[in-house]
């Protein structure tokens, strides 16, 4: 093949991965229909978001600041990070997850008219009676209130089917079950701040047109709870005792969920409380710091009812209420990386890192065409360049990640996506270092890419926070820093040798190495080395993870599915190398071997997670398993396109050793 028609192919397949790459970071984050209207919605000043950002709470296990809660709780419910209406006086308005969390808990009302909730399937609206605007988009929850009953009524008897086997929910059934899921957690954050914002009853005589705050009648929770144990022998009840008794068990159940806000002084309780637990355990005496839990819905009705005076006014209020928490969390210890989180999440250095990548993906075209001319030398360091400060991107967050969890860096797939991603561009640049061919460059911006949106991609589909602490098996800093980090340094390995096939293949089978055997013997040791260094991370991860089973669960090996698959690239790997001392395979054989080795990765490192089946288990993921069988597919591809351009080559070396042409010069032109 002409080497410039070669060269235009690899363009053109380079130029739609990046296509298909900024399409879809892009797709998940834009609802299909048109933008909403909001006319009186009025966006939250900077100074507040600044300040609700710090609110430390408690969820999954650890506190986190409210940003982060707001974060993943949006992500879940709308599949996205943000949210665009028209608000105010015809303006564009960006919402953030502080920003919509705000609404939910402070101006219900709002929140109820935002484009809240991601459906992917309109059968589910259309089941209820409700008008579907198309196969996928997004809706306020007034937009599914007309349906709502009936949806619930369905999920209820689909949840009867899942308790019994969850394999026996059909596709349409398990998304109605999950879509209600998403409106109850709505439900509960609007309905937080109720008893906050309206109180219990209207007050008689001088202040008669007032709330009674929740909080006054929490102060005479020991009077009630008297008379209600005097009840018990015979003594009649009063009807305003039977009313309240009645209001605050509404109230207290309104705010049990949804958000633990409040770190009790003992430093012994590990839970923090929410609202509502503060009131049901006043009242039923099961408190152990009666003054402080009223103090605490003291405040947080100054905040709700304060709002209604001006965003500064409210601001005064919040400001008090964070600092009672934020004291109480300093003296527990569990203040210590809310700044840094905090920040974490504002910088969004994945996204930066993503547009680093693709920038060494345009240079990487311009050095492609350039060769080694003045112009090819300023896109290749470019293009080193690029990499590195993506590399940098990459290197801070995970840095960051690991303060903010006191862990090593990879605990669960999340983590292993990113830390790949990090150590393939690491192994890239040390290629590079070493042979100074350039043939790493080309591709390894666009796998780094690539392997930022497949990160985001699965946090949207998890919806839910990964630095989150870890199962209790996996505590365990010092099996996390060897098995765990050794056996996803081997993943990566196996993956950069393929990667360097994939360039062997692309190079040979598009006439683009124009016949330079240095260039190809490059390309063969550095496979050969990264197989060598697959072999021996993999093998060393291997049994340190017999070992940590061995420890955890009294047993060095079981036959689990990814103890196999870490066992398979060991096994591959020695298959590779020996064949190759063998003289079983050549340089086509190696790095055929090496595509198929990703493969043999692939399943190691992302499939076998989704089997349902061992100790390693994540749980089944439909779309997850979709995207591994469409990578099988790609390198299948490029194993069939080398094995041809093999059978080709030496086929046209038979012919011309048949017609007497010496192989060993070049051919006349």
């Amino acid at each position: 093949m002409n080497a410039l028609a070669g060269r235009w192919i690899v363009f053109t397949l380079g130029l739609c991965a990046v296509a298909w790459i900024v399409a879809t970071a892009l797709r998940d984050s834009r609802p299909e229909g048109d933008i909403r209207t909001i006319a009186n919605y009025k966006p939250w000043e900077k100074e507040t978001l600044e300040l609700a950002s710090l609110l430390p709470v408690q969820d999954g296990g650890r506190v986190k600041p409210l940003g982060t809660f707001a974060g993943f709780t949006m992500l879940g419910l709308h599949g996205a990070r943000s949210m665009e209406i028209i608000g105010e006086g015809g303006e564009k308005v960006i919402i953030k997850p502080l920003d919509w969390m705000l609404d939910a808990f402070f101006r219900p009302e709002l929140a109820k008219e935002l484009p809240t909730f991601r459906v992917d399937n309109s059968e589910i609206l259309e089941a209820v009676g409700i008008d579907a605007k198309g196969r996928r988009d997004r809706y306020s929850y007034n937009d599914l209130l007309p349906g709502l009953d009936k949806m619930k009524q369905l999920a209820a008897s689909y949840e009867q089917i899942s308790r019994q086997d969850p394999k026996l929910l059909k596709p349409l059934e398990k998304q109605t079950l999950d879509q209600v899921y998403s409106i109850r957690t709505f439900e509960f954050l609007t309905g937080y701040m109720d008893f906050a914002r309206s109180g219990l009853l209207p007050s008689s005589g001088a202040t008669e047109g007032k709330i009674l705050p929740v909080s006054e009648v929490m102060a005479a929770a020991p009077k009630i709870r008297a008379e209600l144990q005097a009840a018990a022998t015979g003594q009649a009840v009063s009807q305003e005792v039977q009313t309240i008794t009645v209001l605050i068990e509404q109230a207290a159940n309104s705010a049990k969920f949804g958000l633990n806000l409040f770190p009790s002084n003992n430093k012994e309780d590990p839970e923090w409380i929410s609202a509502g637990g503060r009131i049901f355990n006043i009242f039923t005496g099961t408190t152990r710091e009666p003054e402080q839990s009223i103090k605490d819905i003291k405040l947080l009705e100054d905040v709700a009812t304060s709002l209604k005076d001006g965003e500064s006014a409210f601001r005064e209020k919040f400001a008090a209420l964070e600092s009672s928490i934020v004291a109480r969390a300093k003296e527990r210890g569990e203040y210590r990386s809310i700044p840094l989180e905090a920040d974490y999440f504002r910088k969004n250095w994945f996204i930066y890192a993503l547009v680093w990548f693709l920038l060494a993906v345009v240079s990487a075209g311009v050095m492609f065409f350039t060769g080694k001319t003045v112009a090819g030398r300023v896109s290749y360091w470019t293009t080193v360049g690029f990499l590195s400060i993506g590399l940098i991107y990459l290197i801070i967050p995970i840095v960051k990640r690991s303060i903010i969890m006191l862990r090593p860096p990879v605990g669960n797939l999340y983590d292993t996506i990113i830390f790949i991603n990090m150590s393939i561009v690491i192994f890239a640049l040390l290629v590079e270092w070493m042979t100074r061919k350039r043939f790493v460059l080309g591709i390894t911006p666009i796998v780094a890419a690539f392997l930022i949106v497949l990160a985001r991609r699965f946090e949207v589909g998890e919806g839910r926070d990964h630095l989150d602490p870890l199962v209790a098996v996996l505590r365990s800093n010092y099996w996390l820093s060897t098995h765990v980090i050794t056996i996803t340094l081997g993943y990566a390995s196996g993956l950069i040798a393929a990667l360097l096939s994939i360039v062997y293949v692309l190079l040979r089978s598009l006439g683009l190495d124009g016949g330079d055997a240095s260039l190809r013997r490059s390309i063969t040791r550095a496979v050969y080395g990264c197989v060598c260094l697959t072999l021996v991370l993999s093998l060393i991860g291997t049994v340190l993870g017999g070992i940590w089973a061995n420890d955890s669960w009294g047993r060095f090996w079981g036959w689990d599915p990814k103890e196999n698959g870490a066992l398979m690239i060991v096994l591959w790997s020695l298959a590779i190398l020996h064949a190759r001392l063998g003289g079983y395979i050549k340089e086509w054989g190696i790095h055929l071997a090496s595509i198929f080795g990703a493969i043999v990765v692939g399943f190691s490192w992302w499939h076998v997670n989704f089997l349902n089946v061992g100790l390693h288990n994540y749980g089944f993921a439909a779309e997850k398993l979709w995207t591994v069988m469409v990578f099988y597919g790609v390198m299948m591809g490029f194993i069939v396109l080398g094995a041809v351009t093999c059978l080709l080559e030496k086929r046209s070396k038979s012919v011309k050793a048949a017609s007497g042409v010496d192989l060993k010069k070049p051919a006349e032109a």
